[in-house]
C-alpha cells in the first residue's frame, strides 16, 4: 500500500483511488494537484486535506452543510468540465459531490469560506474550488468569534 510523509500526521498509508484530484490546482497553489483527504473521529467532522506534494501543506475544512445546511451550490460551466459533469448540469452535494468549505482560524475568530468550496466528484475524485462571485456568500464566513474562543 502507497504511504506519504506528512508534517502534521506522520507517515499516512492509502489507495491511489482515495486521492483528491485538482487538475488546476487551487488558487494560490496552482502546483498542488493531489490531496488526501484525512479524517479523524476525534476530530469530525473535519476533514484534513493533505497535500501529496509538499507534506506542511494541509487545508482544515468542514462539509459546507455543516456551515449552512442551506447552502446552495453555484458552479460554472469551465469546473463542470474540469469535474466531468455535462454542462449546465447542477450536482447534488452529498449525492453526486462533495462539498467542502476551507477554514480560516485566526486570533480573531474562526471562518468558512463559503464563497469558493472545494468540489469534488464522488465518482472520480476530480476536484475544484469553485469559486463564484454571483453567489452572494462570503469568504469569510464567521463560525466562531474570538470571545467564544476565550474561556
Amino acid at each position: 500500500m502507497p504511504e506519504t510523509e506528512t508534517a502534521n500526521f506522520g507517515t499516512i498509508y492509502f489507495t491511489p483511488e482515495s486521492v483528491f484530484e485538482f487538475p488546476n490546482g487551487l488558487p494560490g497553489f496552482e502546483e498542488r494537484r493531489r490531496f488526501l483527504p484525512v479524517q479523524n473521529p476525534q476530530t469530525a467532522p473535519i476533514l484534513f486535506l493533505q497535500s501529496m506534494e509538499v507534506p506542511s501543506l494541509c487545508f482544515t475544512t468542514l462539509p459546507i452543510w455543516v456551515v449552512d445546511p442551506q447552502y446552495c451550490l453555484r458552479i460554472t460551466e469551465q469546473d463542470l468540465e474540469v469535474l466531468g459533469f455535462p454542462a449546465g448540469h447542477e450536482p447534488r452535494i452529498g449525492a453526486e459531490v462533495l462539498c467542502l468549505a476551507v477554514l480560516s482560524i485566526r486570533s480573531t475568530g474562526t471562518s468558512a469560506n463559503l464563497l469558493a468550496p472545494v468540489v469534488v466528484n464522488l465518482k472520480n475524485y476530480k476536484a475544484v474550488q469553485a469559486v463564484t462571485s454571483e453567489s452572494g456568500y462570503s469568504h469569510q464566513h464567521l463560525l466562531f468569534p474570538q470571545e467564544v474562543l476565550a474561556c
